[in-house]
Parts: C-alpha cells; structure tokens; sequence
C-alpha cells in the first residue's frame, strides 16, 4: 500500500477542476499534469491558465508541479486523478466519452499498488461498474489486490475567488477501507477545510450528484413562480424579497441554468434511476422548467416588442452575455444560445457580446460569432442575460444608449433596477 511519501500524483485532464487541483498537489508532492490538449499545455507551461482560475503567480507557486500533453511521461506516478469532464449528449443521456478515454490512458498505466481516484460527476455506482472493468481490462490488473480506486467529487465554482479548491470541504472515499483512508489523508494535505470520509465510493458519488440536482429543483421552482406571478402582473423580485424577510426562506433567483454541474449532474441521476426501474418525477420536472427558460425570454422580450409595434422579422436584437455565469469565460452548457436560437427562428438579427469569452471557441461550440463591441443606437431589443461587471459598470443608462429610443430592454439577471427596464423575469 501506499504511503504520502513516496507518493507522485498524476492529474488527467487540465480543466476548472484538474488545473487548480494539480496546483495545489504541486506544492506538496511531485505532480504531473496531462492533458490531450496541447495548446492547453503549451500555455500552462508558459504560466497562463485561459480559464482564469488560476493566477500566474499562484501557478509559479507549485514548484513540484509539471506539464505534459503525452500520456507515457506518467509512467512514474503512483497516483492518478481524473479530472475529466462529463457531459450528456444531444439526447440528455450520460456522455462517458471523456471518463472511458482517462480511464483507458489510466489503465495502460497501472502498476501494482497504484491507486486511482475519481473526480468526475457521476451516477451512484458509475466509478465501480463503467470505471474500474476498463482499468483492469487495460491493465490486465486485479481491482483491489493489484490496483485500486477512490472517488472524492470535485467542488469547483468557476469565477468564485472566495471559495476554491482549498477552502471547501472535500468528500473522500476509497475502494477498501486502508484506501479509503489513504485517500482522506492525502486531501487533508492540500484542503484547509477539511475533508468528510464517505463510507463508501457509491456513498460519495450519490453525495456529489446531489448537491446540485437540489439546486436545480429549488432554481426550477422560483422559475416556476416567475411564470405565475407573470401572469399575475406581480414583480417576482419583489416577492422573493418580501419572503426572503423570514430567516430559513432559501435566496434562490430565477434564471437561465447552464455550466457544466446544475444543469448537467441531474441527468446523471434520472438515468441511473431509469435503468433502475424507478421514474424520478420531481426531478425530470425540474429539469423541464429550466430547459425551456432561454426560450420563454425570448417570448416575454417578443411580446415587448409588439406592445411597442416593434417588428420581429429583420429585428437588431443584442443579447449582452453567454457564459453560463458571471465574470468567468466558461461556456460549458450556457443555455444563453437557446435565446439566441429562439430569435434567429423568429429571422431576427443577432448580435452576441461577451468581453469575457473565446470568440474561436464560441465559434466553435455553438457557430456564434460575438461582436467586438455592440453598435450604439442600433438595436430594437437588447437583453442581458449575464451579469458580467462590465454590464453593471455600464449601468441603465449605458446600456440603453446601444438601443434605438424606443428599443425594448429585458434583464435576466436583476442587474438594473426594475424601473429602469421593460421587463425581466
């Protein structure tokens, strides 16, 4: 069995969560970080993170920490973190492309007494039954006398400079108890926060999935609302404030949900329950809701227009953010294209600008091409739908100076205040 001093970690897969992770294991053991992107790994090399999760200053810190874009340099590690992500595809089915690929280099890797550990969000079950048969398939190893796993879900908030890697809790779990244990005791050396053992890998990987399908059903039911108190001509902030006065009343806001955790890990778990026999209402409820707000936005800033006699056909609409969140370039998941998408099929003209994004990789995802700079008094309907600082510095005022005089202003995200809009959810 292992022990933390002789311990070399790999980290597979450089992303929100594998960077900052390798990073802060490079200030403790001896660490190599893979990732199959090269460009990925040429910039890290040079010392700049295009996420901006991780500082330059914060990246020079990890002085045992190294890059690599070929899998055989991790040949000498004894420890492998998987970090990859895990999406759904079109049909919102588990997508475990990237988890059976890590999962492959992982295990033509394997040495005996090698542990592999497991970030990446899952159904309960997953890491033992799709994970660990292609380890020992690759390997040619025995899964607890040979080799073992662990599985200690990742808990990054990208664009959060308050709470990282370091600061949140860590669940941890391991294969066989001593595993388990050695697993807890390595993450207790890099998390301030401390760490909770799972009793069990099925354990931790229910615990993760979890955490944000009940965000989802509770963000699902005040969108829900803003569709009723809509109808009834009641301002939905207003109503969440005055219920927020009472002191277990959850601060949820309605929005569009995307990223690559709330709007995905639920889907994770309805399919497990499926194949299980067992049909998960509440849950699949939710999901319907918040798939269908990017598109209810749309409807609301239509019906605006014509209150307004604002034609739709040919319209210049400037839809202001597509990043999933705020002041991060992550476009994981961003449900911002389903607005987009709403307007072209009205054959209305849309501008997208974003000061925080890839335009390559806008391109790329979702063939949108942002803008340079928004047009100043050249839009019919202007929405904003993420609430980058730069949004906020430009205030009212600023933002409805890109609008013609009797333009229509939409805010998703309660960025303005409310007399200073047309409408927002």
């Amino acid at each position: 069995m292992l022990d933390l001093a002789t311990t070399r970690i790999g980290i597979v897969g450089l992303g929100y969560v594998g960077l900052p992770l390798a990073v802060e294991f490079g200030k403790q053991f001896p660490t190599l970080g893979f990732d199959i992107n090269e460009t990925r790994v040429c910039g890290l090399v040079d010392g700049i993170d295009s996420t901006l999760e991780v500082a330059p200053e914060d990246l020079r810190q990890a002085k045992q920490l190294h890059y690599t874009s070929r899998a055989e340099e991790l040949t000498d590690c004894n420890v492998y973190v998987i970090t990859v992500p895990t999406p759904v595809d079109d049909y919102r089915r588990p997508d475990f492309g990237p988890l059976i690929g890590a999962s492959t280099t992982v295990g033509r890797l394997l040495k005996p007494g090698d542990v592999a550990i497991y970030e990446s969000t899952v159904y309960p079950g997953a890491t033992e039954e799709v994970c660990v048969p292609i380890l020992e398939r690759e390997s040619g190893l025995r899964f607890n006398v040979d080799f073992f796993a662990g599985y200690s879900p990742e808990r990054i908030n990208p664009g959060d400079k308050e709470h990282r890697v370091t600061t949140i809790r860590k669940v941890t779990s391991g294969s066989t108890p001593a595993v388990a244990e050695f697993v807890d005791a390595l993450y207790q050396r890099i998390i301030t926060a401390g760490t909770h053992k799972a009793s069990s890998i099925r354990v931790a990987e229910a615990a993760k999935v979890i955490e944000n399908t009940q965000r989802d059903v509770n963000i699902a039911l005040v969108n829900e609302l803003a569709l009723l108190f809509e109808r009834l001509g009641i301002d939905t902030e207003e109503v969440l404030l005055a219920a927020g006065s009472k002191w277990n009343f959850l601060p949820f806001r309605p929005g569009l949900v995307g990223g690559h955790c709330i709007g995905v890990d639920p889907y994770y778990l309805t399919y497990k329950a499926q194949e299980i026999g067992y049909h998960p209402e509440m849950i699949l409820a939710g999901r319907r809701i918040n798939d269908g707000m990017g598109a209810y936005v749309a409807r609301r800033v239509v019906k605006l227009m014509t209150q307004k006699r604002i034609p739709v056909v040919d319209a210049n609409i400037l839809v202001m953010g597509l990043t999933f969140k705020e002041n991060c370039p992550d476009l994981r998941n961003t449900r911002v294209v389903d607005i987009v998408q709403e307007f072209r099929d009205y054959n209305a003209r849309v501008d997208v600008y974003d000061p925080w994004v890839d335009a390559r990789e806008a391109a790329h995802e979702y063939r949108i091409e942002p803008v340079q700079e928004p047009k100043q008094g050249h839009y019919d309907a202007i929405i904003l739908a993420v609430a980058h600082r730069q949004f906020r510095e430009l205030g009212a005022e600023g933002i409805r100076a890109l609008g013609k005089p009797n333009s229509v202003l939409f805010d998703v995200k309660y960025v303005l205040p409310a007399g200073t809009v047309d409408g927002r959810l």
